[in-house]
């Protein structure tokens, strides 16, 4: 070998090893829009990420169900068509009840309260989501879920006969125990169906009450927030685990970063859209003691009824959260 070829070689050599590892790109799906803050988080999430790895890991965020639709996310993830993604947690109830524990009517009913569930339940959630090749990264909820009526409640029996929106297994049950009567109706269909007499009361969001303008068509919110359903970023394992270790320790700083963001996130947008309502002329009411008595039999009714189909393991979950 001659100099001029060795020393060609070696410069090469030199170059290589200088040269910065190639960058890795992620797709990820949301199932929200931009405005969401749910989203706005993801996108701090991933720019997080790039920032603390140099770019060597970049996250590209899809928003609004524009790559995958919000049932295909999570499955998406799991076969690796997606590495990353985003769901609402209970969405996955049909496969395992302890996905919809965050949805148990009145377990938890508070931020503090709902902190709580989460640092309870958040081991089992990992355990049954490892089983299926994915790595939970951060959970955020949403503002909790209250009531709209056209006069004040002080007590379930105000609420008996009336037509009460339902929007899966869960409220349809709640409207049954409180004497109501379920009617099933999707959030894009809100205003028509109050409008129409299909509908008379509802339990829902703030944030859902702002978008649907709940005040054209009732005038009370009893703040209750009943539940307060979380969203949760996953990762698929084997992915995660093809990461550099230092990349691996960056993605879950921010993801840890991310969740405490978001449930600050959560609280202010809790506060704003409450606000919203209140001046944009709704009575803004706490619940009469009646009321939150009786509202709490049902919801230990429910959680009876959870942890019965949930067995041995959300039994230790909510006997986890009640010492806490």
């Amino acid at each position: 070998m001659t100099g001029i070829t060795t020393t060609r070689l070696f410069t090469a050599l030199l170059a290589t090893a200088a040269a910065p590892a190639a960058a890795e790109t992620w797709d990820m799906p949301t199932p929200y829009g931009d405005s969401v803050f749910h989203t706005q988080n993801i996108t701090q999430f991933a720019e997080d990420v790039a920032e603390a790895t140099d770019g060597e890991l970049e996250i590209t965020v899809h928003s609004a169900g524009s790559l995958f639709g919000h049932p295909e996310i999570k499955d998406a993830v799991r076969r690796g068509l997606a590495p990353i993604g985003e769901t609402l947690m209970s969405r996955l109830e049909n496969e395992d009840p302890l996905f919809g524990i965050d949805s148990v009517p009145f377990l938890a009913a508070s931020y503090e309260e709902a902190q709580a569930l989460w640092d309870a339940s958040r081991p089992a959630i990992e355990e049954r989501l490892a089983e299926q090749g994915l790595t939970l990264l951060y959970a955020v909820p949403w503002p909790g879920q209250s009531l709209y009526t056209q006069e004040p409640v002080e007590s379930v029996s105000d609420l008996e006969g009336t037509a009460f929106r339902a929007y899966n297994a869960a409220t349809e049950r709640l409207a049954t125990l409180m004497g109501a009567v379920p009617t099933q109706i999707e959030t894009g269909d809100i205003a028509t169906a109050f409008a129409t007499g299909r509908a008379d009361a509802m339990i829902t969001s703030p944030s859902t009450g702002v978008s649907s303008q709940a005040w054209d068509f009732v005038s009370t919110y009893t703040e209750l927030e009943a539940w307060l359903p979380k969203n949760m970023v996953i990762v698929n394992t084997s992915a995660f685990d093809a990461l550099p270790e230092e990349v691996q320790t960056a993605v879950m700083e921010a993801a840890e970063a991310a969740e405490t963001r978001g449930w600050e996130m959560s609280e202010a947008e809790t506060a704003a859209q409450v606000a919203a309502l209140e001046e944009n002329g709704m009575q803004v009411v706490q619940p009469s003691e009646t009321l939150a008595a009786e509202l709490a039999e049902i919801g230990d009714t429910m959680t009876a009824e959870w942890t019965e189909q949930a067995g041995e393991d959300g039994q230790a979950v909510i006997e986890a959260y009640r010492s806490e």
